[in-house]
């Protein structure tokens, strides 16, 4: 071999031997990747935020018998092919799962129910508000008479839910007697009302000085499985990241109802002049979302509770004819911890003793259920009725309040009915604050002014009565 091949050879030779170096680093790096995924979630905690983003929408709630643990729980949905994409704390056992074969929700829960450890599995179900549509209406040139108790507000002479002189046609004194009850409380900065919604427009000029805040000492909301929360305003459980800023408007007039701001010279009055309003968003633009959102809220508002924040309603102005048994799970868990539920009866003209209506249809001790009256106190042709599962009635057709950009609205549905049950339940609370639970909600449904046109149709044959509810 002459010096010219042997040089040929040996650089032959390197290259081989450094081809096989790079191969073998490379499947290094290979093995280093495969594992590296479940060396960082145990060291990561962070990494169980990203679950649910990978996951996407859970698709079945499943509740496990006492005795299943969480690592349990997430090896038997690991063995079927699915992820858990969400504990909620609040009720011990429950988490949300997503399978990752894309069978349907139905098929997927009837394999979990089929469990010997598993209590009940449902689908995700999905709810959409459902209110009647409103038409413009003529207004008349009644004089609006005030009081010693009447705010300076420019529109508050069209909110005939607060005082009723007969104005457009209505009944003279078929209100909630607001100027009586402001005699005595006008409401308080220290009592919260969550409203479980669209959202709100918490920069409203006539919400802003009613929306809570979370407090400088208080943590932002962490999810153990979801991360943290952007809840400095409220809760959005459409998108951790985002604030609770109403697209819709729903969740914005809903709390105008409860908490405009009184005798600011601008636009309407709350049924309370001052409050707190915490937005827990579950509904998006189109004003629709999945009852896995809903029931996050809850529990968001129930850690806030137990955290030192004055929650005392929560105001659901939406409902479905599917019944959750998570969501009437995690409701339970909020009157556990002291929150009155107050929920629409829907918009469907229907017995909701024969064709039941959820939320408002849970028999629980923090439910209250609510009904639509006109001006007339005659019960809204569209308004749910029920004698024994509808427990009280509240104005709830042409109601003006806060919409979006600043404006006012007028709306129909006991959508509007709740809140003015819920802000009730909130001047109660401003003028007893030791009040319990089971007082509050025995207060509304006993402070009612009975109606003939209510009888065989709500439980307590009534309208609410703001001037009775705070006066006992």
């Amino acid at each position: 071999m002459n010096r010219s091949n042997l040089w040929i050879h040996i650089g032959l030779a390197v290259v081989l031997v450094t081809l096989a170096a790079v191969v073998g680093q490379i499947e290094r790096w290979k093995s280093a990747l495969r594992s590296s995924p479940v060396q960082s979630e145990r060291v990561d905690p962070a990494g169980k935020a990203k679950t649910r983003d990978m996951a996407g929408t859970p698709e079945v709630l499943v509740r496990f018998k006492p005795g299943t643990g969480l690592d349990a729980i997430r090896a038997i949905a690991s063995s079927r092919h699915d992820v858990v994409t969400d504990e909620i704390e609040a009720v011990s056992g429950l988490v949300e799962i997503n399978d990752l074969e894309d069978a349907s929700p139905e098929k997927v829960a009837a394999e979990y129910a089929a469990l010997d450890n598993v209590e009940y599995a449902e689908p995700n179900y999905r709810i959409n508000l459902d209110d009647p549509a409103s038409a413009p209406k003529r207004m008349d040139l009644v004089e609006r008479v005030g009081s010693a108790a009447t705010p300076n507000d420019p529109l508050f002479g069209d909110q005939w839910a607060l005082n009723n002189s007969g104005q457009d046609g209505g009944k003279a004194r078929a209100d909630l007697g607001a100027l009586e009850a402001w005699e005595k409380t006008r409401g308080n900065s220290d009592v919260v009302i969550a409203v479980l919604d669209t959202g709100v427009d918490y920069t409203h000029i006539d919400l802003r000085e009613n929306m809570w805040i979370r407090p400088a000492d208080l943590a932002a909301y962490t999810d153990d499985e979801l991360g943290t929360y952007n809840d400095l305003n409220g809760f959005n459980g459409t998108d951790r990241s985002a604030d609770p800023m109403d697209d819709n408007g729903h969740g914005t007039h809903c709390a105008g109802i409860i908490g405009a701001e009184g005798n600011n010279g601008e636009g309407i009055t709350g049924i309370n002049w001052k409050v707190k309003i915490m937005p827990l968003k579950f509904l998006g633009r189109g004003g629709f979302g999945n009852t896995d959102d809903a029931i996050e809220a809850i529990n968001y508002a129930i850690d806030r509770k137990k955290k030192g924040v004055n929650i005392r309603v929560i105001s659901a102005s939406w409902g479905s004819t599917q019944r959750s048994k998570a969501l009437e799970d995690v409701i339970r868990a909020a009157g556990d911890a002291g929150i009155l539920f107050v929920a629409a009866a829907g918009n469907d003209g229907s017995d909701n003793d024969s064709r039941p209506h959820f939320p408002s249809n849970y028999k629980l001790p923090n439910m209250i259920s609510v009904a639509a009256l006109d001006r007339n106190d005659k019960l809204a042709s569209f308004s749910n009725f029920g004698a024994e599962t509808v427990h009280v009635a509240a104005p709830g057709k042409d109601i003006l309040s806060t919409w979006l950009g600043e404006g006012y609205r007028e709306a129909s549905g006991t959508s509007m009915a709740t809140p003015y049950v819920s802000g009730i339940a909130a001047l109660v609370v401003a003028a007893e604050p030791a009040i319990t639970l089971e007082e509050l909600k025995a207060r509304i449904i006993g402070s009612v002014d009975k109606l003939d046109s209510l009888s065989g149709k709500v439980a307590s044959g009534g309208r609410i009565c703001a001037e009775k509810a705070v006066g006992q």
